[in-house]
């Protein structure tokens, strides 16, 4: 039997200042924080952060690492939404427990665990939108790719979801897969076109984007570290096609999805790593941004990037 590799040494996971640590703060529109940690503690059961907490201000400190919005999706959902909210209320909480960054939630229920909504999971998500740092409800969708609850239920689970967050006015965090012309359908058909959007790690066809981007004015695409990847090319052609003419055109959201797809351009930086890193995490957006910049090429700049990012996260999020 072979022998089960060791993960890398988790020092790493402490990345080397970025260029632009100062000058452009990281917001990070979408990870999963306590699967990041879970998967953190699987890969590294002796690992020195004993608390998701300390795992956080690990390895986010001296970042320049703004805010991050925290993604609940699960049904049933997980009763750990409340003790994470709650460390977040007070500025003197967020400094204690978070090491100062701002920490803001959304909550939904993802079309993998469509077949598990009740109303009693509804209930808890519309009590969990009264909290005050939750910012939005998400991420929702479809996704045909994996086709993991029916179709079918997907789209009412969805469609019902989307009735009660514009009722509520919260922003929308959107998971889309190989479901281009239904996700548009039902978007269309239930939602205001100057409703705040966010299509969550967008990687479908350009052209959907743009078709979106077109009808909905305060709809944005969201980029995470998938774009690196030799395997996607839609990311990159979406956001090409965004940043013609004016840079206001470019409505992105940085992202991470953490604990996924950590951006493949880190390990032009990290050149004394033996192997890949077991989980992505906040203090990465800047790589994504190096990605996106040297794409677009001219005067783009990761600064330029982020701080867009930065801005646009104002607007949808408020964060």
């Amino acid at each position: 039997m072979a022998k089960k590799k060791a993960p890398i040494p988790e020092s790493h996971l402490i990345l080397p200042t970025h260029s632009t640590s100062e000058a452009a703060a990281i917001v990070d529109t979408h990870t999963h924080i306590a699967s990041t940690f879970e998967a953190y503690r699987h890969k590294y059961k002796e690992g020195k952060y004993e608390t998701v907490f300390d795992f956080i201000k690990g390895v986010t400190a001296n970042r320049n690492v703004d805010a991050v919005v925290d993604v609940w999706c699960e049904a049933p959902i997980r009763k750990l939404w409340k003790e994470f909210a709650d460390s977040a209320v007070t500025e003197e909480d967020r400094i204690k427990n978070w090491g100062g960054l701002e920490y803001w939630f959304v909550m939904g229920v993802h079309p993998h665990e469509a077949k598990h909504y009740t109303d009693e999971v509804e209930e808890e998500l519309l009590q969990a939108m009264a909290h005050p740092r939750c910012v939005g409800w998400g991420e929702m969708g479809l996704d045909y790719h994996y086709d993991l609850s029916p179709r079918d239920v997907q789209q009412a689970v969805f469609t019902r979801q989307l009735k009660h967050a514009v009722r509520l006015g919260k922003p929308l965090t959107i998971h889309t897969r190989e479901a281009n012309e239904d996700t548009e359908r039902i978007l269309k058909e239930e939602v205001p076109k100057d409703h705040k959007i966010h299509i969550h790690c967008f990687t479908d066809e350009p052209a959907f984007a743009l078709r979106l981007l077109e009808h909905f004015s305060n709809l944005y695409i969201g980029v995470t570290g998938v774009i690196t990847y030799t395997s996607n090319d839609n990311t990159s052609g979406a956001i090409y096609q965004m940043s013609q003419g004016s840079s206001d055109n470019l409505r992105i959201l940085l992202e991470t999805d953490a604990p996924y797809m950590v951006p493949a351009n880190i390990y032009d930086t990290l050149t004394t790593i033996k192997g890949k890193l077991p989980i992505c995490h906040t203090a990465m957006i800047p790589w994504t941004a190096d990605f996106v910049a040297t794409f677009l090429g001219g005067e783009w700049t990761s600064e330029k990037v982020m701080k867009i990012s930065r801005e646009n996260a104002r607007s949808v999020y408020g964060v």
